[in-house]
Formats: C-alpha cells, sequence, structure tokens
C-alpha cells in the first residue's frame, strides 16, 4: 500500500544515509523500522542487486603510481604479443 509522510529534512537526511549505508531501498528502511516500532516481525529483506564499493578517503595517497608511459609500455608489449604469432 502506498502513502504519504511528512518527515523533517533533518530526519529524512538521516533515513536516507542509513539506508546507504545499509545497501537498501528507503521504502525497505522504513518499513522494518515502523514494524519494529508497533512490535510486528519485519517482512524479509529484498536484495536489490547493488554492489557495496570500497569507501576511500580523500587524502589516502594512492597505493599504485600507474604513469602515462607504464601504459604506453604495457599497451606496446600487449600489440609484440599479439602480432608475434603471425
Amino acid at each position: 500500500m502506498r502513502t504519504t509522510i511528512d518527515m523533517s529534512p533533518t530526519l529524512m537526511r538521516a533515513a536516507k544515509a542509513r539506508a546507504a549505508e545499509q545497501g537498501e531501498s528507503l521504502k525497505d528502511l522504513v518499513n522494518r523500522a515502523v514494524s519494529r516500532e508497533i512490535g510486528l516481525p519485519a517482512t524479509a529483506k529484498t536484495k536489490s542487486g547493488r554492489v557495496t564499493l570500497p569507501l576511500i578517503a580523500r587524502d589516502a595517497a594512492p597505493t599504485v603510481l600507474v604513469t602515462n608511459e607504464d601504459i604506453a609500455d604495457a599497451l606496446a608489449d600487449e600489440d609484440a604479443e599479439r602480432h608475434a604469432g603471425r
């Protein structure tokens, strides 16, 4: 069933953030929270097919440094290997 609810902007931002952290939709989070509040069992969580990506700090230094020259060398080696069999 569909309904409309009014939330404060602060509560909405926090709810969206929590849903994103848990890899679920806002709808699933709200359903689970309301179910818990009124004492009903929460419905099974559906898989959304989302992939959780690793978080990388903004100030983190790269662990692998690749230059344009490195890429050009790798491509040249790949071309040489491909054409060596001809």
